[in-house]
């Protein structure tokens, strides 16, 4: 891990094109400002943590499992065709 010390207003870049800033420190806590692309995604880490176990025990779900899963589906229903009106 590497620690570094920055005062308010200060930054890092991290691969050219995420900056982070150090806009506030009130006591414990500290407020950080992020510049980053679009296309980036930024999660905090326990909820990352949470989506990647979700992630492992879906992968982990047996054929077995799956075959016994129950779908209550609304027998009047019918596929939409998205082109119908386009004819």
């Amino acid at each position: 891990m590497l620690y570094l010390t920055r005062k308010i207003g200060e930054s890092i870049i991290i691969n050219n094109n995420i900056e982070l800033t150090v806009v506030e420190v009130r006591g414990r806590t500290v407020k950080l400002g992020f510049l980053f692309p679009k296309e980036a995604t930024i999660l905090r880490k326990e909820l990352h943590q949470k989506i990647m176990d979700q992630n492992i025990a879906a992968a982990s779900f047996g054929e077995n499992e799956l075959l016994e899963v129950e779908f209550d589906l609304d027998p009047n229903l019918t596929p939409k065709d998205d082109n119908a009106g386009n004819r």
